[in-house]
Order: C-alpha cells, then sequence, then structure tokens
C-alpha cells in the first residue's frame, strides 16, 4: 500500500487502515503514535471523511435531459458493452472512483499503470486499476472522425454517451504485467475481459442517461456513495469502518468487524458504524454468486452475528480483478469516496493462486494470521503465535470445498443459519440440469 496516503495501526493480531487525504481533507482525525494505547483517547473530529479529491462525482443525466441525451445518441457510433464494461459504467456514474469522470484517458491510463495515481487539480489522487474502455479495429473504423459515441447495451438501448473521446493503443501486456505483477495465461478477469478484447482504448467524458439497474430482486442494496454518505448521516455516524467480501461471512469476519467498532469506541468516537460491503461485479466462476451471499449476510444479521443497528449492508459494483495488493488500494479508495475512514483488511485480500504453477501469486502471509479458529476453544479467535498448533486456518476454499460435499465447519466457524444458506447453494447446483459444480478455485 506504498502508493496511498494512509496512516496505520496495528495489533498483533489486526491492522486496519486509515484513508486519509491530506491535501483535501481536514486535519487529521486520528492522530496515531507508532504504539497506540487505546486506553487514551486519540484527538476525534466529528463528521465523514471527504471524498478522493474533494468532491463526489455524479455522472448521471438529470431527469429532465435525458430524452434530449438519447436523442443525439441516435446518430452518434455506437459501441456495445459487455458485461463488465456495464459494471464501469456503474462504476464510473456514482462517483466510486471520484475525481475519475469517465473512462481514461491515455495520460490517467498510464499514470494509474505506473504510478498508481493521478494528477488532479489541487494535489494527487490514489488509482491503482484501470478503469478503460476496450474497442476493436472495426469499432474504432466506425467512429472515424466522431468526438463522441454512444455506448448501448446487448439490445441496442443507450445507456450513455463518452464525449470529448480519445482512442490509444490498448497495450494489454503491459496493463497485465503492471496490474498483477505477471503475464501467466489463467488469471480469471484477464482471460475474461482483457484476453480478447480489442486493441485500442477509448476514453472520455460519460454522461449516464438513467441510474444503472439490475432487476434482479437486489437493487435496494445497491447504495451510492451519495445514498450511503446520507445513511450514515442519518445514523449520526462519527465514523465508518468498511470491510470489502466475496465470500459468506463466517465467525472470523465478524470477529475482525465486532473487534474494530471495539477499538474505535475506546479510541473516543461515539458511534462507529460497520459498511458491510459485499462485492457485487464480475466474479470467477467457482466463487459463491451475489444473490447467495446476499442470503447469507442476512442470515447472519438475522442471528445477531452482527448488529443490524450499526451495520449498514451495500453492494459494492465494481468487478473483482483478483489483484493482490494493487486492488486492495482500488477497493480502500471507493470506500472513502462512500464515507469509510476506515478500512479492514484480512487474510490475503484480493489474492489468489498462481494460475500456472502451485504456488499462491501474492504473498497470502502478509494478512494470513489475522482470525482463525482456536480449537481449544472451539471458536474464531485471534491468532496466538505462542501456541500456533492450537489454530486452524479455514481458506475460502476450503469453506467453498466443506460446503459442496455438504461437510460441516468446525462449530462455533459460522452461525447455522447462514452455512444452510451455503450448503443450499451447492445443492441447488447438484441438481441443476448438468450435475456439475465448479471445481474451486484456490483463492
Amino acid at each position: 500500500m506504498a502508493s496511498m496516503a494512509a496512516l496505520f495501526t496495528q495489533t498483533p493480531s489486526l491492522s486496519f487502515h486509515k484513508t486519509h487525504k491530506p491535501q483535501y481533507t481536514k486535519p487529521t482525525k486520528i492522530s496515531f503514535s507508532p504504539n497506540p494505547d487505546p486506553r487514551k483517547h486519540q484527538r476525534i473530529s466529528c463528521g465523514l471523511i471527504d471524498p478522493d479529491g474533494g468532491k463526489l462525482v455524479n455522472l448521471i443525466v438529470k431527469e429532465p435531459h435525458r430524452y434530449e441525451k438519447r436523442r443525439k445518441a441516435h446518430s452518434m457510433p455506437k459501441i456495445e458493452l459487455t458485461r463488465i464494461d456495464r459494471e464501469w459504467v456503474h462504476v464510473l456514474s456514482e462517483g466510486w472512483a471520484s475525481p475519475l469522470r469517465g473512462f481514461m484517458r491515455e495520460s490517467e491510463f498510464l499514470q494509474t499503470l505506473h504510478f498508481n495515481s493521478l494528477r488532479v487539480e489541487g494535489g494527487v489522487v490514489n488509482m491503482s486499476v484501470p478503469i478503460v474502455l476496450a474497442i476493436n479495429d472495426a469499432q474504432k473504423g466506425r467512429i472515424g472522425e466522431s468526438s463522441a459515441v454512444a455506448l448501448v447495451d446487448s439490445s441496442g438501448v443507450t445507456v450513455a454517451v463518452l464525449n470529448n473521446i480519445e482512442i490509444y493503443k490498448h497495450n494489454k501486456e503491459e496493463r497485465i504485467a503492471r496490474t498483477w505483477g505477471t503475464t501467466a495465461r489463467g488469471l480469471p478477469y484477464v482471460e475474461e475481459a482483457i484476453t480478447n478484447a480489442g486493441n485500442w482504448l477509448i476514453g472520455g467524458d460519460l454522461e449516464v442517461i438513467e441510474p444503472i439497474k439490475y432487476n434482479d430482486g437486489l437493487d435496494q442494496y445497491r447504495l451510492s456513495p451519495s445514498e450511503l454518505r446520507k445513511e450514515f448521516t442519518r445514523r449520526n455516524a462519527d465514523a465508518v469502518f468498511a470491510f470489502q467480501l466475496r465470500n459468506p461471512v463466517h465467525n472470523g469476519h465478524a470477529l475482525l468487524m465486532t473487534d474494530t467498532r471495539r477499538r474505535l469506541l475506546e479510541m473516543g468516537y461515539k458511534n462507529p458504524v460497520l459498511l458491510l460491503h459485499p462485492l457485487g461485479g464480475y466474479t470467477k466462476a467457482d466463487d459463491v454468486p451475489l444473490s447467495w451471499r446476499m442470503q447469507q449476510h442476512e442470515k447472519v444479521l438475522e442471528d445477531g452475528v452482527l448488529d443490524p443497528e450499526t451495520t449498514v449492508v451495500s453492494i459494492f459494483p465494481s468487478p473483482m480483478h483478483y489483484a493482490g495488493p494493487t486492488e486492495v488500494q482500488w477497493h480502500a479508495k471507493a470506500r472513502i469516496n462512500a464515507g469509510a475512514n476506515f478500512y479492514i483488511v484480512g487474510r490475503d485480500p484480493a489474492g489468489m493462486s498462481h494460475p500456472v504453477e502451485k504456488r499462491d501469486l501474492y504473498d497470502a502471509d502478509h494478512g494470513k494470521k489475522v482470525a482463525a479458529y482456536d480449537k481449544t476453544q472451539s471458536k474464531m479467535a485471534f491468532f496466538d503465535p505462542s501456541r500456533p498448533n492450537d489454530f486452524l486456518f479455514i481458506s475460502g476454499t476450503k469453506m467453498r470445498t466443506l460446503a459442496k460435499n455438504r461437510e460441516n465447519p468446525p462449530d462455533g466457524f459460522m452461525c447455522p443459519g447462514g452455512w444452510k444458506v451455503l450448503v443450499d447453494y451447492y445443492d441447488s447446483l447438484a441438481s441443476s440440469e448438468n450435475g456439475k459444480v465448479p471445481e474451486p478455485v484456490p483463492a
């Protein structure tokens, strides 16, 4: 996380980031010492953290102007969006990538690849993952000298307009190498969104005709950064701490979240609120689908593992890269824009197994010994290095394999209602027409 302007506080078993941008925010909300004593209250100021860049971007066209935008788009060259392209339109439209105002032009793309940041008026902001739109030779030819293009879905409906466009070379190998640290074949996002994509990238200023909806029964959970900020304000939150996940919530996750709240209260905050923020965009085939994960999260709240009064559950619309520390910076930066000033980092965040060799692509031990199953207490607890043999590390892959085989995890690993949802999901796959269950991919 070297390129994030972040402060850290750490105990032997838990680390979390304070996401602080000094060139845009008010004075530091907490003054950390090298070895903070949680019994001593720190200097606290109320209010949500400023968005990255100082202002939250909203690229959605206002209602009175939508008809005219659509009418003009009819005469523009058209680019059909893939599923992942549309998810990035969603991310950009609501300001998750603020201060970015559209798909990246070449200067923004290169700054992101080489410096994990963007120069903006007044300073530098974090940006570690390229947000770009690829086109092929034929599409480039059809665009010609046009300065704007219409972005349409698979049905031909105009989703957005990209203005003041710039087309430049899509250097795939450089993009992959600098984002993932390898060009090995088999990286999930690369195979899905880059390998067969066009050899050109098109950037510009984005105007999204209307809010992106999925009509999957989960849209009520897809709160924008602006809506989340309003909800945190309504709840009188004086601190927001975010937890990113793409797996079901087990009791080790819950331990990290409840202990973080305890520590924030000891620091002097009066009402820290948790943003439980599952990733809702593209995930690899063996990951548990979003609809099932949301059912499981509901059970976690119903069973009292997390407190509904101090927890906001919302869906983060970003696609998943599995790019390790590089992607963690993106996940943290996006939550700044939603109002979070603390971000919990757990075991091997955003990492995965090397796609070819039998090893981790990123060093899982950097975050591995955080929370584990304590066999002596039959519950999830913080790892104690003085008695390592008493602890069992249950990865997401192991958890999914147990559920697939209808094997129960150790008592105290996950609430019973949440585990049943996971088992039901794998049962539904086994009873489908082809009867094939995706084999878990280490991650």
